[in-house]
């Protein structure tokens, strides 16, 4: 279950994955700051609705033998901030939380864990995505991103992030279509 993220509605991702158990350790590779920089960002995390989320990415320092970021994205390549506040959090089965900012002016992201024997589900559901390239780019980023936590926590060595992101952005790009309004 390492497929392709869907659009469900205009502006909405929806991506799974079906990762190694517990529930708990999953919900700790989402919650601890060390954890959840090996696989996305760092940063520092109040788990109660209305708490603050910082995310410390550094895509270059997440896996080894990666190509440089395309030109696209060199102002991410280093370390990139972001802050967030907790919309509900339901330890260890819910977690949202806006992305980049307030609810006002930011998107919104939502990760469902759910058990299937030893393994859990991860659906993850990123809302509130305004542009088309946008979408494109947090799709390829969360298929990126959810790679690298699944091989982590299954203990295997991730692709580079570059180059699997770089790949996965012209697939999507295939994938999502812009949509055309028509004259009315």
């Amino acid at each position: 279950m390492n497929g392709y993220g869907v659009v469900t509605s205009p502006g909405t991702l929806r991506i799974e994955r079906l990762l190694p158990g517990p529930i708990e350790r999953v919900w700790s590779y989402l919650t601890e700051s060390d954890k959840r920089g090996q696989w996305l960002a760092s940063g520092e995390m109040d788990l109660r609705v209305g708490g603050r989320v910082e995310h410390v990415f550094n895509n270059n320092e997440l896996t080894e033998q990666d190509d440089p970021a395309p030109p696209k994205y060199a102002a991410h390549a280093g370390e990139v901030r972001m802050q967030g506040k907790i919309i509900a959090t339901e330890p260890p089965r819910l977690l949202s939380y806006t992305w980049g900012g307030d609810f006002a002016d930011g998107s919104e992201v939502r990760f469902e864990l759910t058990p299937r024997g030893d393994q859990v589900l991860l659906v993850v559901t990123h809302r509130r995505l305004a542009a088309h390239d946008e979408l494109i780019g947090v799709s390829a980023g969360w298929h990126t991103h959810l790679d690298i936590l699944a091989d982590r926590l299954a203990g295997r060595t991730p692709a580079g992030f570059w180059k699997t992101h770089t790949r996965l952005e012209a697939e999507y790009q295939q994938r999502i279509p812009e949509m055309v309004e028509q004259p009315s």
